[in-house]
């Protein structure tokens, strides 16, 4: 399945991405290349670490790969389905059948329901697409009782949310001279990329009907954009976000906050300010890619402890 990757990667890429080693390399490797995939501007930066994380076949990389599946590319996204598809685990079934369904890219599309086809199958489940022609799904065998894990080989363990998260607002609070309706959009990109991201997420709900099932906290998170500035760097234009989270309970006690940011760079020779609100787009979707992560461990750390 992975040999669609090839239509994407070039030659060097997928060299790049053939890794060996101890299981504990292998886990630096997820992580790092987890990190690049959620907090690189650079679309070919993401795009090798996308790649990379297919070529691992590691059930520690499905995470990351679900998460690609809201990436603003179209390549990266076809990739990260092809590699759920390989993956095989029936925690990515939801996300790969919401993109087949609603993404905007056909090829994308086409390829996450190819693969939602696939782990259904490794997971002797029913199609996942019969009901949606208007058909009744059949009735899928009892699989045999085998060790927890991906696929038949092992049988891949039922999954469930264990966060429950809502944006309770979003505010661009940035010092300047941004007029209101430009404050409106950059508050709506960063919602939206969070909704995104939690929606992706396997171990994340915004139901309160599933955080009931599961006996789940409720966490709010109010967003705030505390810097939007566009400086010079040397021979670079570099547009730079800085976000802020603040984190309460249900009961509207305010419980911790969390920051970060991200820069895009444009070299100076080329940059256009026709196009700062594209690039200011790119760069609060990507400060808030790189503070999902970092929010997750922050909410996971607190409820253990």
């Amino acid at each position: 399945m992975l040999g669609g990757l090839a239509r994407y990667v070039t030659p060097l890429v997928v060299a790049m991405t053939l890794l060996r080693g101890s299981p504990a390399v292998a886990d630096d490797r997820v992580a790092e290349l987890t990190k690049m995939l959620s907090s690189s501007s650079n679309e070919k930066s993401r795009l090798s670490a996308v790649a990379a994380l297919a070529r691992l076949g590691d059930r520690r990389a499905m995470k990351p790969l679900v998460t690609a599946l809201a990436d603003p590319s179209a390549k990266i996204r076809a990739i990260a389905a092809v590699a759920l598809g390989k993956l095989g685990h029936k925690a990515a079934l939801p996300s790969l059948r919401t993109t087949a369904n609603d993404d905007a890219d056909a090829d994308v599309r086409t390829r996450a329901k190819d693969a939602a086809v696939a782990v259904a199958k490794a997971n002797r489940l029913p199609d996942p697409f019969v009901e949606d022609a208007g058909h009744t799904a059949a009735v899928a065998p009892k699989p045999k009782k085998t060790r927890p894990g991906f696929g038949n080989q092992p049988r891949a363990l039922e999954s469930h949310p264990d966060l429950y998260v809502v944006i309770k607002s979003s505010a661009d609070d940035s010092p300047g001279k941004a007029d209101k309706k430009t404050r409106k959009v950059h508050a709506d990109i960063v919602w939206k990329s969070l909704a995104e991201q939690c929606k992706t997420a396997p171990n994340v709900t915004s139901l309160a009907s599933e955080a009931q099932r599961w006996s789940l906290d409720l966490r709010n998170v109010d967003l705030s954009v505390v810097k939007m500035d566009v400086l010079q760097s040397g021979s670079y234009v570099e547009i730079e976000a800085q976000l802020r989270l603040a984190i309460s309970d249900d009961k509207g006690k305010m419980l911790s906050f969390l920051s970060g940011g991200a820069k895009v760079q444009v070299p100076r020779r080329t940059f256009d300010p026709k196009y700062l609100p594209n690039l200011r787009r790119e760069a609060l979707e990507n400060a808030m890619r790189g503070m999902f992560d970092k929010l997750i461990k922050h909410l996971r750390d607190r409820s253990i402890g």
